[in-house]
């Protein structure tokens, strides 16, 4: 007797096509994640940014707290608000207003960081092979602490997946309709629109995004296409000529790339001023780097011959999720050094429950006040942070002509 063979449990249940049951799950898990967006978030399902301590905002500011206290007893700036317990606060906003009152009394040092005279616009791109290097973490951090610190920054969601869209509290296929990504302003037909429309006002102040969805997927199918009938202006320099239409109204904009060296990818590696790569230092994940830096060699050279800009003020490696007891981590990291000298940063991006726990709730670890976690776990993750993004402000000083 021959025994009945067993069918898979995806064809028992219902009989329904493999499409159908993708398509199914994928509606589902969005409803559960836009009724989980209401329920943090009420009530019109919107993100705000927290206000911070006098201690917090006199740090960003760059002055000691009992100067801060002295502004606000001698009536300049905006007045705190007052919690439990005498605290005082302030708003990003108000942040910034302080700056500026600075700013108009000082005799030298300067309070706003804002680009000014020649100084150019900054592009600074994520970029790796690999998913799970910590791109999205990498720029989305960046781009909250250099607004936090004063600066004009555009945010650009370069990745389908869309992970830095939703960070800043979109949900990319209920909020993002067609044509409001980059793709609307890279697109080859008649239908392309000023990036200018697209941009999206963030809740931080001073900081605007680019949002993403799944539609940036079409710029790789329309690309070869577009190739073969020679279109007027080539791949590789429309995500350039679409930020440069708005690159007056930034300081620095941060791209988040899709993990693939696509012709989105490509297109932002020749809009950039600055790369960083990501490196998640495990050998899989230096293996996999190995790849990308390879191909991309190969295909940025095809490109800089085809007329492509690919003048770098800076590169560098991001050590990213570094866990400092790992030995073999630290041997990788040790390699790298050996390797890639001053181009690896000097500091690195610790693995952090903190980070993963605020991400529960779709949000970075600057958004979130440090009463939320323990004192040390806060505090390692954000002093590594600070001191990663920090870095890489200095390179953009340097690069701007000032002092780290």
């Amino acid at each position: 007797m021959t025994k009945a063979r067993s069918q898979p449990l995806e064809a028992v249940a219902r009989r329904r096509p493999m499409t159908e049951v993708i398509a199914a799950d994928g509606a589902a898990l969005s409803q559960e994640l836009l009724a989980m967006r209401q329920a943090l978030f009420p009530p019109v399902s919107q993100k705000t940014l927290r206000s911070f301590s006098s201690v917090e905002s006199a740090k960003l500011i760059g002055i000691a707290d009992a100067y801060l206290r002295q502004l606000s007893l001698n009536g300049k700036g905006p007045q705190p608000a007052i919690g439990s317990g005498g605290r005082r606060s302030y708003t990003l906003d108000q942040i910034n207003m302080i700056r500026a009152v600075l700013d108009e009394n000082s005799k030298g040092k300067r309070y706003a960081p804002r680009r000014r005279g020649e100084e150019h616009c900054q592009v600074m791109a994520a970029v790796n092979f690999k998913g799970g290097s910590g791109k999205t973490t990498t720029a989305a951090h960046l781009a909250q602490y250099l607004a936090l610190k004063g600066y004009r920054v555009l945010a650009v969601d370069l990745d389908p997946q869309a992970s830095l869209t939703a960070l800043h509290g979109y949900q990319p296929e209920y909020d993002i309709g067609p044509n409001e990504t980059m793709y609307g302003a890279v697109r080859y037909d008649g239908d392309r629109r000023p990036l200018r429309d697209i941009i999206r006002k963030s809740y931080i102040p001073g900081l605007d995004l680019v949002p993403g969805n799944l539609e940036l997927m079409e710029f790789e199918h329309d690309t070869p296409r577009a190739l073969a009938e020679r279109s007027a202006e080539p791949f590789f320099g429309r995500v350039a000529s679409a930020l440069g239409t708005v690159a007056e109204d930034y300081d620095i904009m941060v791209l988040d790339c899709p993990p693939q060296l696509g012709f989105l990818t490509l297109g932002a590696l020749c809009a950039s001023t600055g790369l960083l790569i990501t490196a998640h230092p495990q050998m899989l994940d230096i293996m996999s780097m190995c790849q990308f830096l390879l191909m991309a060699s190969d295909l940025l050279g095809v490109v800089q011959e085809s007329g492509g800009d690919l003048d770098y003020d800076f590169i560098r490696y991001v050590v990213t999720r570094y866990e400092p007891s790992d030995a073999p981590q630290a041997q990788m990291v040790g390699f790298m050094r050996s390797l890639f000298r001053e181009r690896v940063l000097t500091n690195v991006m610790v693995k952090s429950t903190a980070v993963s726990d605020a991400g529960l709730s779709k949000q970075t670890l600057y958004e979130i006040g440090r009463e939320n976690f323990s004192k040390s776990t806060y505090d390692r993750a954000i002093e590594s942070l600070d001191s990663v993004n920090g870095e890489i402000e200095g390179l953009i000083r340097q690069a701007w002509g000032r002092a780290a």
